[in-house]
């Protein structure tokens, strides 16, 4: 059976390895609920894109909400990436990792003024800035400092990525990006501001996008739009493709990277755009299938109506299934020669909407360990203490070595900042 994970992820006889390491044992070395994650399947997906680009004037910018895990960012540093970020929190994350300020893209509809100033500080190379408000916001705190902002303005194209509603970002409802019929007013607007220099164009239209056609729609609409604004007079220096290309998760059947690169090259080329640099903002994609979380049967809980199979991770680990209905596959670390049942996985959190998956056939025991995939994208980066639930480990695996780059968190650290009065 074909799991999503490219080779990294595999069974050996009857057990489940990630980079040849047995995952029952990782579970039982480190604990659980335990988040586990390939170094190598991480580089090979950032290569995909990496190749299908060289030759070309390029940035791949890992969007690093999908896992800001410090060894997940040093990974991605030492291999030349920048960082697409969405908050202040995330360049301090860059940057203690190792990564090059100068290969950091800045986008997000909400900057505060202390972001705008700690990003000009350290010397983003781009403000990807998404309203009016944030132009003359940036324009006042750049001006305050001495310097000039580099900008690209975020256009939102009005095209149905085919995506779920939560994470589709490019249509007109959307709260995302400058509407495109109002772009090229807002160029002439950041043209004409002193602290801010207009370097680039960008688009992102949503995330886990499985078809190409959304894609070539909204590089059409935003090349007609830098047509429009280099006729001005405003020279355009990149253009930003953004990210959002799906995984694999059940049946989907995304496009790979380096079919995506070619055919929005192939466009930008047809078009005589082909001299300009291009960025790629991938998430998911680069970590997505790298990784898997695992836990432990607690308890099988047969019923009338359902079969239920408790287990120690639960929707504060991973946010996923609760919040966007989402299919995770959920395999036997160990595989067992009795009956398969069908079970709903679900965790301790005292919610009806705590699940993980619901009527999958297994054969299991309490104290069996199940590994959920395609974990590595969304999984750490949105988890939470609900229940007062310490967070996960994590580990990364790279060839025959072993690093636990996260510890568990202790239950007093969850309240270590608060006070009775």
């Amino acid at each position: 059976m074909s799991l999503p994970g490219g080779p990294f992820l595999a069974r050996s006889g009857a057990d489940l390895t990630l980079e040849g390491h047995r995952l029952a044992d990782l579970a039982q070395r480190f604990g659980t609920p335990l988040f586990v994650y390939s170094r190598r399947a991480m580089l090979d997906a950032l290569a995909a894109y990496e190749t299908a680009l060289k030759g070309r004037p390029h940035l791949v910018c890992y969007a690093m909400k999908a896992n800001s895990s410090l060894a997940v960012l040093q990974t991605f540093a030492q291999a030349g990436a920048g960082f697409d970020i969405v908050s202040g929190g995330e360049l301090a994350r860059v940057l203690a990792a190792g990564g090059d300020p100068a290969k950091v893209v800045f986008s997000g509809v909400g900057k505060t003024r202390a972001e705008m100033q700690q990003a000009l500080h350290v010397g983003v190379r781009c403000f990807n800035v998404e309203s009016l408000g944030e132009l003359d916001r940036l324009d006042e705190v750049a001006r305050g400092l001495g310097l000039r902002a580099p900008v690209s303005l975020r256009v939102n194209p009005d095209v149905d990525a085919g995506t779920h509603p939560y994470i589709s970002t490019g249509l007109k409802g959307n709260k995302f990006g400058i509407a495109h019929d109002h772009a090229l007013a807002a160029y002439r607007h950041a043209n004409s501001l002193p602290g801010l220099q207009v370097v680039g164009i960008d688009c992102h239209i949503g995330s886990q996008i499985t078809q190409l056609e959304p894609y070539l729609d909204a590089l059409d609409r935003v090349l007609d739009l830098v047509e429009a604004v280099e006729a001005d007079g405003i020279p355009i220096h990149h253009v930003d493709v953004g990210g959002g290309l799906g995984i694999t998760y059940t049946d989907e059947v995304p496009p790979d990277a380096a079919v995506l690169v070619a055919r929005l090259l192939q466009r930008l080329d047809a078009r005589g755009h082909g001299h300009r640099e291009v960025l790629f903002e991938p998430g998911r994609s680069l970590v997505g299938n790298a990784g898997v979380m695992l836990t432990e049967v607690l308890y099988l809980k047969p019923g009338d109506e359902k079969n239920f199979c408790i287990v120690d991770a639960a929707m504060n680990d991973l946010m996923r299934p609760a919040m966007y209905q989402a299919w995770m596959g959920i395999e036997a670390c160990h595989l067992r020669n009795a009956e398969t049942l069908c079970w709903d996985i679900v965790g301790p959190v005292c919610e009806s909407g705590d699940w993980l998956g619901r009527d999958r056939k297994l054969a299991v025991q309490p104290g069996d360990m199940l590994a959920v995939l395609s974990a590595g994208a969304y999984g750490m980066a949105m988890s939470s203490n609900y229940n007062t639930r310490p967070r996960a480990a994590e580990v990364m695996v790279d060839g025959e070595q072993v690093h636990l780059i996260r510890q568990r968190e202790a239950v007093e650290s969850l309240f270590a900042y608060e006070r009775l009065i």
